[in-house]
């Protein structure tokens, strides 16, 4: 019997809840003493953006040329989740009488083609797409050019990717989508910019575009010239189906990604506690060489680092290398208590996320 638990449920939490954590430790202490029967598998996952950038520049050093370039990345990132779940706080004043769903953050795909859309509210009127946008200063789309533009504090014009176009690709997908589950419900969307700071100077036609104070009225609005077509439509079904159809976004190795090269990074356990690579294994756990913490399970964000800074396998060499481990047997021994396929034998055995 394989009993699977992840390592990170959230975006956000430097990769374990602290009540995952303690579960976790429970059952991974149980398997060292326990001779047979249940076998307990850890499955674990990727960083998030906002972790995996985090994670990054803590094991680089200061000087890195790639240094400025991903700050300026995890400000982003950060401003664009803060924007995220400030539309989800806002969605709680969302009330209608009719029956409705909301998900957020869904990953979907056609063969090849792969959309993620940050939040998708499903009535019997039609299914609205919103799209979250944290951009500031102000905002002018050129109809005549289909280009957007954006001028800052400083009097800096910037075009950047136009979300009306990005909008109208997401609603042919799950057009596209809801005629292959033959789901008869029609789709249009709805832009949000959530930055505090941003001011309209010109608004795209065919498409709704608001601030987050005014992100309810506008959805309410939309419902009102959508008929309730599909009265018979079982929402919980469709919600269902898309939680079933759900692809999580895989980019690729970060160091990949942006051009680092691995030998880059500098090696050793991350201590939650003192925020650096200063955790030492001793024994059957890990304890910081600085405040003495110790951590059982501190091994687990280190490969979660390694899967999504490096590659998408590993050895029990490499684990020994990035973590600054003396012993393979004990770098083989944490990889075994992973929900990982592995391929190969002995000592060239390797790991797959």
């Amino acid at each position: 019997m394989v009993l699977s638990l992840f390592a990170s449920e959230k975006p956000g939490n430097w990769g374990l809840q602290n009540k995952l954590l303690q579960d976790l430790q429970e059952c991974y202490n149980s398997t060292n003493s326990h001779k047979g029967g249940i076998r307990i598998a850890i499955k674990i996952s990727l960083l998030s953006q906002v972790e995996a950038l985090s994670l990054l520049l803590a094991r680089l050093n200061p000087q890195h040329p790639k240094r400025q370039f991903l700050e300026q990345q995890l400000s982003w990132a950060t401003a664009g989740k803060r924007g995220e779940e400030r539309i989800q706080r806002k969605f709680n004043e969302f009330y209608m009488e009719e029956d409705f769903r909301v998900l957020w953050d869904v990953n979907l795909t056609i063969g090849t083609w792969s959309v993620q859309i940050d939040g998708l509210l499903l009535t019997k009127h039609c299914a609205i797409i919103i799209e979250s946008k944290n951009i500031s200063g102000q905002l002018h789309f050129d109809e005549k050019m289909g280009e957007f533009s954006r001028v800052n504090l400083s009097g800096e014009r910037t075009v950047m990717d136009n979300p009306k176009i990005q909008l109208n690709k997401h609603i042919r997908f799950l057009t596209q989508f809801f005629k292959l589950k033959k789901i008869s419900l029609p789709v249009t969307g709805l832009i949000v910019f959530t930055s505090k700071d941003c001011e309209f100077t010109s608004k795209p036609h065919g498409v709704s575009v608001c601030k987050t104070y005014q992100m309810i009225e506008y959805l309410l609005k939309i419902l009102q010239a959508f008929p309730l077509e599909a009265e018979n439509c079982n929402l919980s079904k469709v919600q269902k189906l898309i939680l079933l159809n759900q692809t999580p976004y895989r980019q690729p190795p970060l160091c990949t990604y942006y051009f680092i090269d691995p030998k880059d990074l500098q090696t050793g356990v991350y201590c939650r506690n003192c925020k650096a690579l200063t955790m030492k294994r001793d024994k059957r756990s890990w304890v910081c060489s600085h405040c003495g913490v110790k951590d059982v399970l501190a091994h687990l964000l280190a490969i979660q680092e390694y899967f999504t800074f490096v590659e998408l396998t590993i050895t029990n060499r490499k684990l020994c290398e990035f973590c600054k481990l003396e012993s393979p047997s004990v770098a083989k021994r944490l990889l075994a208590k992973l929900d990982l396929k592995s391929s190969g034998a002995l000592k060239n055995r390797t790991y797959h996320y």
